[in-house]
């Protein structure tokens, strides 16, 4: 029997609700405030570009992190198609609470400020990220449901749907990221 196979589901479920745990005191003590300073938790917060935004439950970027679980389904059963679904599901998850630690670093949030969305971004509460990382489970869930050509599909229609909405996607936040760019600030901000 193989070391993974060894591995049972409750086994990977509690190394899940660690790393939800490490998550959450790793930004805790990165001083990310535990929920909004504005007191309360919204199970919406959906002003783009406002204040709240990344500070409650949910927001236009959750869909981007259901579009994490979906790459992350597909890579790993791509590199790993014989560990079972449940451990898979765990480094699926620990890729996530990387990102969400990584991206609530000062030299993330300040990549992201360079973006015309982002200008008054100073990171995510730990509830959003927390919620944020159960999105990307969602996703990576949603997508071994689905056939590819469906998570194709509602990929390109989150993507489509935030563009419309917030002039702002996964797409255009990595090209931001990685590259800011002038003309894309400008359409963001409706310039």
């Amino acid at each position: 029997m193989k070391w993974h196979e060894r591995i049972s589901v409750r086994t990977c479920v509690l190394a899940g609700a660690a790393l939800i745990t490490v998550q959450s005191l790793v930004l805790a003590a990165m001083g990310q405030p535990l929920i909004c300073a504005c007191g309360h938790v919204k199970l919406w917060g959906g002003v783009a570009g406002g204040l709240e935004i990344s500070q409650h439950l949910t927001d236009w970027y959750t869909y981007s992190h259901i579009i994490h679980g979906f790459c992350f389904y597909f890579i790993l059963r791509l590199i790993a198609p014989r560990t079972p679904i449940a451990l898979r599901l765990v480094f699926a998850l620990a890729l996530e609470v990387s990102w969400e630690i990584i991206e609530n670093t000062p030299f993330i949030i300040d990549r992201y400020r360079q973006s015309a969305l982002a200008q008054g971004y100073f990171g995510d509460s730990v509830v959003n990220s927390v919620s944020d990382t159960l999105a990307a489970v969602g996703g990576f869930l949603l997508a071994r449901l689905l056939s590819a050509w469906g998570v194709v599909a509602l990929t390109i229609a989150f993507e489509l749907f935030a563009a419309y909405m917030i002039r702002d996607n996964l797409t255009l936040n990595i090209i931001q990221l990685i590259h800011p760019t002038e003309a894309i600030s400008r359409w963001q901000t409706g310039g």
